[in-house]
């Protein structure tokens, strides 16, 4: 039998071979590049025989993890990230810091994708001791804002967001009215067409592409626990996009400003706002399309028949699932199951559909979404008949701490008590429901 070294060395051998094939022409072989780097992580750092092979080591599984990415296999790619790390040498930091960088954020991102929260504090950790500028530690100073969201932390991952924002020069100016705000979006937006808007210049700043993701990371939070503060950020992401370029960003603030306007009870306005940001997104990538698509949607089913336009959140979650994004690819088929009492789907389907979510964020660990869902699974089955209990561990505590959660609460309990005939239950969670409305930003439906 080959002894355990020589195996390395073989593996090693052989991934040094297909080296000059996977890189070919500048273009090279997907596959020759995954198994090139399979071959090196099967030998392990200990095969490697000459320092210059750990760069191009480290290197090739840095090129196989984007290629991972690019097929939304994020535990696959973290595993190529992770070796190439191994790959590195003592003082890479100093030697190779470019590199190191790379791998140590998308390491990081790949991470929080897949819910590994220690792993992205270890991470993060190291690009905030060897970085060497404040820009350089923007990337996973993001991630650990968006894993605080994620940890029931959302109040600490809005001041952290903001703190940033304001490190970078941008302040959201929130002592002026929202109805300021409001006219001068409008007065923003009035003096470009569409089609110039579409046609807008790329923003090729890098610190400012890192900046818009801070902001639209804020407006989902914040639309949860600061309602008032959304506008303010959208219109900063509206200004920022047509002053400095579109990023993959920028259709997130025309589609909450869309969503504003529609709530302001300018269906018609909202809904021109919200096409357009579908239209971005063929101009500036689908980064954003799985948020962009999920707050459209809920737009659209005023305008257009909801039976039909409920199916845009399956290209929403899809588009989420492509681009990592788990928050919002379990938001969308949330909000679509939700949407289906007045779409007039079956209630034994809407239990079936239910059932599928709850497994869905079980998976995922999103407490916020298996409280939300459970709430209105519970009056399926009261509907249905059914003595099937529903218990939910979390909801007190998520209907004290969040708003929109209350506001889901009690909607779903004066709807049930209507239709039971219990009346006066049902005008009191109405009026509960209309007491928390307004701190509830995304209330259209």
């Amino acid at each position: 039998m080959i002894a355990i070294l020589d195996q390395g060395r073989f593996h090693f051998s052989y991934g040094m071979a297909l080296v000059p094939l996977a890189y070919g022409d500048g273009e090279g072989d997907d596959s020759i590049l995954l198994t090139a780097a399979n071959q090196f992580n099967l030998a392990g750092p200990e095969a490697v025989q000459d320092k210059s092979q750990n760069f191009t080591v480290a290197n090739l599984n840095l090129q196989a993890g984007k290629k991972a990415m690019e097929m939304s296999d994020f535990v696959l790619a973290y595993s190529y990230f992770d070796n190439g790390i191994s790959f590195l040498r003592k003082k890479h930091w100093e030697e190779h810091y470019n590199l190191s960088l790379k791998l140590f954020d998308l390491a990081a991102k790949c991470a929080l994708t897949n819910g590994d929260i220690v792993i992205l504090r270890l991470l993060s950790e190291q690009v905030m001791l060897y970085a060497r500028s404040y820009e350089d530690k923007l990337n996973v100073l993001y991630l650990v804002t968006c894993s605080l969201a994620f940890s029931f932390r959302l109040p600490e991952s809005i001041e952290k967001g903001l703190d940033i924002l304001a490190n970078l020069g941008i302040d959201l100016q929130e002592w002026r009215s929202t109805e300021a705000c409001i006219q001068e979006t409008m007065t923003l937006l009035s003096t470009r067409t569409d089609d110039e808007i579409l046609n807008t210049r790329q923003m090729t700043d890098p610190t400012m592409i890192i900046a818009l993701k801070f902001l639209t990371k804020l407006e989902l939070g914040m639309t949860q626990t600061k309602p008032r503060s959304v506008l303010f950020v959208t219109q900063k992401i509206i200004e920022l996009s047509l002053a400095k370029g579109m990023s993959s960003m920028s259709p997130i603030g025309f589609v909450y400003f869309g969503a504003f306007i529609s709530k302001r009870g300018d269906i018609r306005s909202g809904y021109r706002y919200v096409e357009l940001a579908l239209s971005l997104l063929d101009k500036v990538g689908a980064e954003s399309a799985g948020e962009v698509i999920c707050i459209a949607t809920q737009i659209k089913i005023f305008v257009e028949p909801i039976q039909a336009a409920l199916e845009y959140h399956d290209d929403g979650y899809a588009a989420s699932m492509v681009a990592g994004d788990v928050f919002n690819a379990l938001l969308n088929p949330l909000l679509k199951n939700s949407c289906m009492y007045v779409a007039g789907v079956k209630l034994q389907t809407m239990r079936e559909e239910y059932d599928k979510f709850e497994r869905l964020a079980k998976e995922n660990n999103q407490s916020i979404f298996l409280v939300q869902v459970k709430q209105v699974q519970r009056d399926v089955l009261r509907l249905i008949g059914s003595d099937e209990e529903v218990t939910i561990p979390e909801e007190q505590k998520l209907v004290a701490s969040n708003n929109s959660v209350l506001k889901t609460f009690c909607f779903r309990k004066a709807y049930i008590s209507f239709m039971f005939r219990s009346y006066d239950d049902a005008k009191e969670h109405v009026s509960k429901f209309y007491d928390c409305r307004e701190n509830a930003w995304a209330n259209l439906m």
